[in-house]
């Protein structure tokens, strides 16, 4: 029934993601629906601690407009798989935190001199990252339940030191025990040699975006190739390293279009995570 409501409303594909390890859920689709495996995504999240995280001094971060978000976007990962269509309806969103570019503290890129993204793309640095925030803590929390009141004291006293002694930067357990939110991360990318420690600082800046808006956790989801993915901090037992898609092309009659057949194509090194499906 959800297929043919996707027909009649002119979708080409469904898709579905689920655990690699879910067994049986990926045998219901593939074995019984017609759905190929697609791609498998990493799903990385890192805990906001009780202490700010330190952004390198020799980074500028820069906050963008959605104009300028927009034509950055359009210009540097238009051709990144998923990337939306309508991407100035997602930087326009009420749930839209910003959009931030981290590039190298020297010569017009210091602080105060930013002039638009024209001036980037006429005189780019040798590096930059790029990276937009989500508010999914306005529209859903979550909840981890069925800890022993031995982990939860623990976690509990990681939290009580970092507040005391913030200046050790102790890697604390948030409370995950009552409805905590979450900020999302989307449009990551980047270019140059020090593109890694331009996402690695953006990243700082998110966590620390999140600590001020009470939210206990910073996501995102990129390609299980994506480059720029060692620069992501995350926590292994918060992250889930394979998970994955499947995809169902829903008929025949339509144009292959500039991409082909999707469930035919071979991966790409990055996705563009639409905020609005998480």
């Amino acid at each position: 029934s959800m297929e043919e409501w996707f027909r009649d409303n002119g979708a080409e594909y469904a898709y579905m993601a689920t655990e690699k390890d879910n067994v049986a859920s990926v045998k219901l689709f593939t074995d019984k629906c017609g759905y190929s495996k697609f791609r498998t995504p990493c799903i990385l999240a890192n805990p906001v601690f009780a202490h700010h995280v330190r952004i390198s001094n020799k980074v500028t971060i820069i906050e963008l407009s959605p104009n300028d978000a927009e034509l950055l976007y359009r210009s540097k990962l238009a051709t990144t798989e998923f990337f939306p269509r309508d991407v100035d309806s997602v930087l326009g969103n009420r749930l839209s935190l910003g959009t931030f570019l981290a590039v190298p503290r020297v010569g017009s890129y210091q602080p105060d001199t930013w002039s638009g993204s024209a001036r980037f793309l006429l005189d780019p640095p040798p590096s930059w990252a790029i990276l937009s925030v989500w508010n999914c803590k306005d529209v859903f929390t979550l909840e981890v339940k069925g800890v022993s009141r031995v982990k939860k004291t623990l976690a509990k006293t990681t939290r009580v030191l970092d507040r005391v002694f913030p200046w050790l930067r102790l890697p604390s357990v948030p409370n995950f025990f009552e409805p905590f939110g979450f900020l999302f991360l989307y449009g990551l990318g980047g270019e140059g040699p020090q593109a890694q420690q331009m996402l690695r600082a953006l990243c700082g800046f998110a966590h620390n975006l999140a600590k001020d808006r009470g939210c206990e956790v910073v996501a995102t989801e990129v390609s299980s190739q994506e480059p720029l993915r060692c620069a992501i901090p995350h926590w292994k037992m918060l992250s889930c390293e394979e998970d994955l898609w499947c995809i169902k092309r829903l008929g025949e009659d339509y144009s292959d279009g500039s991409l082909g057949d999707w469930t035919k194509s071979p991966p790409g090194f990055s996705i563009f995570v639409d905020p609005r499906e998480v």
